[in-house]
């Protein structure tokens, strides 16, 4: 370092949504991801009303009016997070274009990391899996919901048949260069 001041500008804790439709190990990445950093990790089902979990317990998919208030509740989180400069994966489905853009309008350093897969892989760990609310039943209404991230998104998309250290690592060189090419900006 010659002692010239930096040029670049610092790079702060993202916000991180890892998204992906039910079963795609949402909470799992994310919380390996948050636990590496030392960033909190918020389970987005957990803000889930009574209701909605109701409805999806039932094999009923939501619609956008039972997402909204959901929605709301995430994005209070984020806000948290952001006004603190903390760093925050949240695990969320996100699967429409809308839903990202209400979570992203918080924040501008909301990042979203969609795990994706194909039915078969989805279906198994979704069958594998024990005390969810989410029956298998509602897989179908999961993929006919997502809208995949667009390439104007703050967005990184990842296979989820990876080895899920793979993953993770290869989702955090990912972020950090996408953090770091708008950084550059």
């Amino acid at each position: 370092m010659n002692g010239a001041a930096s040029t670049i500008a610092p790079i702060t804790a993202p916000i991180v949504v890892v998204m992906g439709v039910c079963g795609s190990g949402k909470s799992s990445i994310g919380r390996a991801l948050a636990g590496r950093h030392g960033w909190s990790f918020l389970e987005g089902d957990d803000l889930h009303p009574p209701g909605n979990v109701e409805r999806m317990s039932q094999g009923q998919p939501l619609t956008d009016d039972d997402r909204h208030d959901w929605l709301a509740a995430i994005g209070e989180r984020i806000a948290e997070a952001d006004h603190a400069g903390a760093g925050l994966v949240v695990a969320c489905s996100a699967l429409k274009r809308s839903y990202r853009d209400q979570l992203s309008a918080v924040s501008p350093r909301v990042m979203f990391l969609h795990l994706s897969g194909d039915r078969a892989l989805i279906e198994a760990r979704m069958a594998a899996r024990a005390g969810h609310f989410m029956p298998l039943s509602l897989i179908d209404s999961q993929f006919a919901t997502l809208e995949p991230p667009q390439p104007d998104e703050r967005a990184v998309t990842l296979p989820i048949d990876m080895e899920p250290g793979a993953l993770l690592d290869e989702a955090e060189d990912r972020l950090d260069r996408l953090q770091l090419q708008e950084s550059a900006r």
